[in-house]
């Protein structure tokens, strides 16, 4: 029996699985989910092949909990811009530096590896709810400036945070790009919540 290395099992157990997502992680850095196997998982973290099964049933709901982990962190990124802003259109700029930032930062290496994961309906639901929290404080700053389909308007924006990302991955000059997605998202916001 392996040796417990928490206060209780409940604890011991929540332990391996968040070394288990880390690990899983750590490979999908790498740009490719099928390097994501339970063997590849099972020796980054010292245990056996078999012992992965105890926490997840199938890759797919590993890499779920790889979404899962990652979230808050993505989240609480764009928070925390938009809430330091002082108005809605500043929200707005910060909503979409803040992701452009995490795209910097290589955060958005792990959503593109799991972009190629197929026939896995688990990880594309984990990805679907996150891009909804995403958009969450979006939706809330559109709707302060009296936007009449901030939901429809959110989803036009991040397709400029796309079009950014796609760039800045493409070797694009991050700094220039961001400035330009920012006005851009300002500039478009501003032209659809004006009154005729």
């Amino acid at each position: 029996m392996p040796k417990i290395r928490a206060a209780t099992v409940a604890e011991h157990h929540a332990q391996q699985r968040l070394a288990l997502v880390r690990a899983a992680r750590a490979l999908l850095e790498g740009g490719d989910a099928e390097a994501v196997t339970f063997t590849a998982v099972a020796r980054s973290t010292g245990l056996a092949r078999n012992s992965v099964y105890k926490y997840f049933p199938g890759r797919p709901e590993l890499l779920a909990a790889v979404v899962e982990d990652a979230m808050p962190r993505w989240t609480d990124a764009i928070r925390a811009g938009m809430s330091a802003a002082g108005t809605a259109e500043a929200k707005i700029a910060a909503y979409v530096s803040s992701q452009l930032d995490l795209v910097r930062s290589g955060e958005h290496r792990i959503a593109q590896a799991l972009a190629g994961v197929r026939d896995a309906a688990v990880v594309k639901e984990s990805a679907a709810h996150a891009h909804r929290e995403l958009l969450t404080p979006l939706i809330g700053a559109l709707t302060e400036l009296g936007d009449d389909d901030p939901r429809r308007t959110a989803l036009l924006l991040q397709g400029i945070v796309n079009a950014a990302t796609t760039a800045i991955e493409s070797g694009d000059d991050d700094r220039a790009v961001t400035e330009r997605a920012v006005r851009m998202a300002v500039a478009a916001v501003a032209g659809a919540t004006r009154r005729p």
